[in-house]
């Protein structure tokens, strides 16, 4: 037998089950299991419910009814699994399946999503998607923390972290992960593929969403960091200001002057990033405010020079 079979007889027994299943019901119960001696089956038993976990299959863990000591039993909420599915007109169906065609997430299948909602339809597929997404190991489970809103823990830049996954998103080529970091008592946005080591999740549910938190696609380098926030405002020349308001979005723009130059409001905690992207406008930007972060650019550009 597969293994592929055997996590499917694990899923089925652990569905229809009235009562959460034992270890040692499931050694004699689900096939696969079989004939496997005390340690062989823990190691794959063990090992078959992270996999299922990191799918996203809800394995609850609880005690077993009646029993004497209290025994620990297992079960899947087939609600929970099956999720809120919503019903496709054959129209939109074949609409998500040509979007599903034309950006791909790379490495990732595509076609397992439209059997539990009405089945993949009769298309042809396309062998060459427009766009294929960078995918990244951490994106899964950083993706199931959102939607499932679990305290998430891991570190970065050498420190511990402990975030309130708020939103994932891909910019650049790279994903972040944003939310509220309980350390930090603040909001944070972290590049993925710099998070170091195992990425660790709480139960379902561990915090409230927070409606006030920025749900802003954009990820700007100036805001990556621990440092203190400075709010800083950025007077740009005319000539460049539809660019630079489509570049950090308009509710960056605090004051649009007469002759066209506009004025950024910006909340700085990489001094390094915010220096680099003021001198992008070459003469065609002035830091006005505060004076402290005015000084320092103009001290690092004198540096440049001499």
């Amino acid at each position: 037998m597969t293994k592929l079979e055997r996590l499917l007889n694990l899923i089925a027994a652990l569905i229809h089950t009235v009562v959460p299943m034992t270890a040692d019901e499931i050694r004699e119960e689900v096939e696969g299991y079989g004939g496997s001696n005390d340690a062989s089956f823990h190691r794959a038993f063990e090992r078959d419910k992270d996999e299922l976990r990191a799918m996203g299959v809800p394995i609850s863990v609880g005690f077993v009814p009646g029993t004497d000591p209290p025994l620990t039993g297992y079960r899947i909420d087939g609600r929970e699994y099956a999720g809120a599915v919503p019903e496709l007109t054959p129209d939109e169906l074949a609409t998500l399946h040509l979007a599903s065609n034309l950006v791909r997430v790379q490495g990732l299948p595509t076609e397992a999503a439209f059997w539990k909602i009405g089945g993949a339809p009769a298309t042809h597929a396309i062998d060459e998607p427009m766009v294929a997404l960078p995918t990244d190991a951490s994106v899964g489970p950083l993706f199931r923390a959102v939607s499932d809103r679990r305290i998430t823990r891991f570190r970065y830049n050498g420190q511990d972290r402990v975030l309130e996954p708020q939103r994932l998103l891909l910019s650049r080529g790279h994903w972040y992960i944003s939310g509220f970091d309980r350390g930090r008592q603040d909001e944070r946005i972290f590049r993925v593929d710099r998070i170091d080591g195992q990425i660790t999740m709480d139960e379902r549910g561990g915090f409230a969403a927070k409606p006030g938190t920025r749900a802003d696609p954009l990820v700007r380098a100036w805001e990556l960091g621990d440092g203190d926030p400075i709010e800083a405002r950025v007077l740009v020349d005319a000539d460049q200001a539809l660019w630079s308001s489509h570049h950090v979005g308009t509710d960056a723009v605090v004051e649009t002057r007469p002759d066209g130059s506009v004025v950024l409001a910006l909340t700085v905690r990489n001094r390094d990033a915010f220096r680099s992207f003021v001198l992008s406008f070459l003469e065609h930007a002035e830091v006005l405010e505060p004076p402290e972060l005015r000084a320092d650019v103009i001290g690092w550009l004198q540096m440049l020079m001499s």
